[in-house]
């Protein structure tokens, strides 16, 4: 444990107040002049396996995130925001505004099912729009490069959780057109962070558009350059890492004078993972769910919209909203006309995160392999017919069996609309086993220790 430091002098304590960045509470140095009709920079952070339980204004019990934290004080937090279970499939939703059943992203390995001849990304859109486009981070379970979807610059990693060369994936990263090798002691995250620094550097003077998908908090988990000698808990200090990182682009933004033209959005791709769920607690009770699992907390993600004197300080949303709604979102703030000829199955909720009245979701619908469920405000049903009770989620949700009457037929019977409506099974259906996880590594996995006993046996 560190010893308490001394406390500062009365004219330090001065000094430190005035020169604490503006974002923290302080007065702002004017922003920059922009043009009256100059759309807003948008910047999307994903974090990667954070679920609610690992983030403090959600109500964590053993996690602090105060530089999140301070995103939602000074903007929106959102209560009922819906992702797939798994990353994969959670990328391509909000990229495309399009369920995975249409897209054919139902799990991990579905990526090359996604092309640029039958769909389009956010990038596409906001380009007639007059952005310039940056992908920065994660991208493996999606096909082709970030460029091949209209991505003017990305930096991009091979795998999941990448943050040293002493990793076999972490040793080299793609910037642009090159391949790029990871240096001995470089630390991945930071580099995808001076990355995106000299891109708002560059391109201040137009609006811009950031697909920021951090390394943290996927495994592996390692130590970060702020981690101690043999650190117990290096869970938490990737956690720590990553909010110290959100914290690091919010001075920048103000360093630049880009600040109060940007709109923030910082989201989870998934649930915890299921190792770390049973210290995830809110409140001192478990979360019911977690990544790669259809119950609650395997999609209920953390979501975050922070826009200087548009969007109110200090907002709870409990609005639902799922992963395929910051599609017509963004290109709604942004100005920019949904592709014609193309089924969006998300809802713009622009109107709401400016506190204005908009439309509302009634349901989200949630897809991972060969299963799904709809869910409404306090009902959920799934493919197989089965009814879950909401009201104490996302702690529980017990299945409703035995006859089914008053509010909960009416449930199954609204839920039930939604799903014959949407028609998942006669869409694009899952290759793998129908889990939606890694089948073919799996599969390959299975044929490997096959092939093994046999020959075990011909010896």
């Amino acid at each position: 444990m560190n010893s308490p430091r001394p406390r500062p002098g009365l004219a330090l304590r001065v000094l430190a107040l005035l020169l604490l960045p503006a974002w923290a509470g302080f007065a702002a140095p004017p922003p920059a002049p922009v043009a009256a009709d100059r759309p807003p920079n948008i910047i999307y952070i994903l974090a990667d396996d954070l679920g609610i339980g690992n983030v403090g204004c959600y109500g964590a019990d053993r996690f602090r995130t105060p530089n999140i934290d301070r995103l939602a004080k000074g903007g929106m937090r959102f209560e009922h925001c819906y992702a797939s279970p798994l990353c994969g499939p959670s990328r391509a939703m909000l990229l495309t505004g399009r369920y995975a059943f249409r897209t054919g992203m139902t799990g991990n390995d579905s990526g090359p099912l996604v092309q640029p001849d039958h769909e389009i990304m956010m990038p596409r859109v906001l380009k007639p729009a007059g952005y310039v486009t940056a992908q920065i981070g994660k991208w493996n379970q999606l096909d082709l490069q970030p460029g091949d979807w209209g991505f003017d610059e990305y930096l991009r990693f091979k795998g999941s959780g990448d943050y040293w060369n002493t990793q076999d994936r972490a040793r080299t990263y793609r910037l642009n057109s090159q391949e790029k090798r990871l240096k001995d002691g470089e630390y991945l995250p930071d580099k995808m962070h001076a990355f995106l620094v000299d891109f708002l550097e560059r391109h201040q003077a137009q609006p811009f558009y950031v697909y920021y998908a951090m390394s943290h908090i996927h495994a592996d988990i390692l130590p970060t350059p702020d981690s101690p000698p043999h650190s117990p808990d290096l869970f938490a200090d990737n956690i720590t890492y990553m909010d110290k990182l959100v914290g690091q682009l919010v001075a920048e933004l103000e360093r630049l004078k880009l600040r109060e033209n940007t709109l923030l959005v910082f989201a989870g791709d998934n649930g915890t993972v299921p190792v770390e769920t049973p210290r995830s607690t809110v409140g001192g009770r478990v979360l019911s769910g977690a990544k790669g699992n259809m119950r609650e907390c395997g999609s209920l993600v953390p979501l975050i919209v922070n826009w200087p004197g548009r969007t109110p300080a200090g907002t709870v949303a409990t609005n639902l909203v799922d992963f395929t709604d910051f599609f017509p979102t963004l290109a709604e703030v942004a100005g920019a006309p949904l592709p014609a000829g193309v089924t969006i199955d998300g809802q713009s909720f622009a109107a709401r995160l400016q506190g204005r009245p908009g439309p509302a979701r009634d349901w989200v619908f949630v897809e991972l392999g060969r299963h799904w469920y709809a869910r409404n405000a306090g009902w959920k049903l799934n493919e197989a017919g089965e009814l879950f009770n909401m009201s104490d989620a996302p702690f529980a949700e017990p299945l409703v069996a035995g006859e089914i009457s008053g509010t909960a037929f009416q449930a199954r019977t609204q839920l039930q609309a939604v799903l014959d409506r949407l028609n998942p099974a006669g869409g694009k259906v899952d290759p793998g086993d129908g889990s939606g996880k890694h089948a073919n590594r799996v599969n390959k996995k299975a044929a490997k220790k096959a092939k093994s006993t046999a020959d075990n046996e011909a010896q």
